[in-house]
C-alpha cells in the first residue's frame, strides 16, 4: 500500500507543475513587419483629366484657322506641283500652276486693247481741245478705253487664278494631285497645316465643369498648356464638355495624335503629406498614420486634405517634414507597437 500511494502524490505533483515553455511565449513581446516611406514638404495640386485629339487651331478672336485645304478655283490641267508633302511653305507662294496658255493669249490680247483705247482717247483728246472732234467721239473713246481695262483686269484675274499659292503659313501634310490630272473648281489639292498653332480639343466629365477656367494651366505628355476655350454645353450622347488647350510651340505633338490632359485647378504649396499607402480611415471616417519612433510604431489621428498621385495631404499637431511613418503593413496597427522595418 504504501508503494502505491507514494506513486500517486508523484503523478498529482507533476501535474500540477505549470508549463515553462508557455510561460516564456507569453513574455516576448510582438514585432510587427512594416514597409515605411517619409513625411514630405511638397506642392499638392487637383487635376481634372481628360483625352482628346491633337488638332489644327480653328479661328478665334479673329486669328485665322491653323489649317487649310487647298482647293483649285478653277476648272483646268495641273503643269506643275511646286510643293511637296512635309515642306514649309510661306503665305502667297505658288504651290500649283495649271496650263495658262490660253490664259496668257487672252491677257496678251487685253493689253493690246487697253494700249489702241489709250492712243486713241488721247487722239480724242486733243481733237476735242481744237475742235476738231465732237464731244460725242470723244465720250465713246472714253468709254471703249473703261471697257478694255475692265476685260485686262478681268484677264488678268483668270490669269491669276491659275497659279494656286498657299493661304496660310503652314507645312504641307498631304498632296492630292500629280501633274497631268484634270481639275475641277473646289478640287481640293493639298492640306496645310500650321504646326505652331495645335490644341488639344479634349472631353472633360460635365461634372468637374466648375473647376475649370480659361486660361487654367495644363499638362500635356510633360509640357505645359493652358486651356484657350470650354464650350458652353455638353455633349448629349457622352455628357462630356469640350475643352480646348492651346498648346506652345514646337512641343513635337502632331495632328491627330490622341493625348491626355491634366488641368490644373488648384494648387497648394508647401503642404505636408505622406504616401497614400501609410493613411488607414475607419468605417467612421477617421484616419490615422502611424509614426515610428525607435523601434515603435505610435497611431496619430489626422486630417487629410488633396490627394495627388501617390501622396495625401495631411495635418495634425506634432508633425514634421523628415518623419518616418508606417506604409505597408499599417493596416489596423494598435495604438502603439514594436515594429521591424522590412528592407527595400
Amino acid at each position: 500500500m504504501k508503494p502505491a500511494f507514494l506513486l500517486m502524490v508523484a503523478v498529482l505533483m507533476a501535474g500540477c507543475k505549470p508549463s515553462a515553455p508557455e510561460d516564456n511565449a507569453e513574455n516576448i513581446p510582438t514585432q510587427v513587419a512594416v514597409r515605411v516611406g517619409k513625411v514630405v514638404r511638397t506642392t499638392l495640386r487637383r487635376y481634372v483629366e481628360g483625352w482628346g485629339n491633337v488638332e489644327p487651331s480653328p479661328a478665334h478672336d479673329g486669328q485665322a484657322a491653323a489649317s487649310a485645304r487647298v482647293a483649285s478655283p478653277v476648272a483646268g490641267v495641273v503643269t506643275e506641283v511646286k510643293c511637296a508633302e512635309g515642306e514649309r511653305v510661306e503665305k502667297g507662294a505658288v504651290l500649283f500652276q495649271l496650263d495658262a496658255r490660253l490664259a496668257a493669249a487672252q491677257l496678251e490680247k487685253a493689253k493690246l486693247a487697253v494700249e489702241f483705247a489709250e492712243l486713241t482717247y488721247e487722239r480724242q483728246k486733243k481733237l476735242l481741245q481744237s475742235e476738231g472732234t465732237s464731244l460725242k467721239q470723244f465720250q465713246e473713246a472714253e468709254q471703249q478705253l473703261r471697257v478694255a481695262r475692265a476685260a485686262l483686269a478681268e484677264a488678268q484675274t483668270q490669269f491669276d487664278l491659275l497659279r494656286v499659292t498657299a493661304p496660310l503659313d503652314g507645312t504641307v501634310t498631304r498632296l492630292l494631285i500629280n501633274p497631268g490630272e484634270a481639275v475641277e473648281p473646289l478640287t481640293v489639292l493639298a492640306e496645310i497645316v500650321d504646326l505652331n498653332r495645335l490644341v488639344v480639343a479634349a472631353s472633360v466629365p460635365i461634372a468637374e465643369l466648375p473647376l475649370l477656367k480659361v486660361g487654367l494651366p495644363v499638362e500635356v505628355d510633360g509640357k505645359l498648356a493652358n486651356v484657350s476655350f470650354i464650350a458652353p454645353h455638353a455633349d448629349p450622347k457622352t455628357g462630356g464638355v469640350l475643352v480646348r488647350v492651346a498648346l506652345p510651340r514646337e512641343t513635337g505633338l502632331r495632328a491627330g495624335q490622341f493625348v491626355r490632359v491634366r488641368i490644373i485647378c488648384e494648387e497648394r504649396p508647401h503642404r505636408l503629406a505622406v504616401p497614400r499607402a501609410s493613411v488607414y480611415t475607419d468605417h467612421e471616417g477617421r484616419s490615422t498614420i502611424s509614426v515610428i519612433e525607435g523601434d515603435r510604431a505610435k497611431r496619430k489621428t489626422v486630417k487629410t486634405g488633396l490627394q495627388d498621385g501617390d501622396l495625401v495631404e495631411i495635418e495634425a499637431d506634432g508633425l514634421a517634414e523628415g518623419m518616418t511613418v508606417v506604409t505597408e503593413g499599417s493596416y489596423a496597427l494598435p495604438e502603439e507597437t514594436k515594429i521591424h522595418v522590412l528592407s527595400h
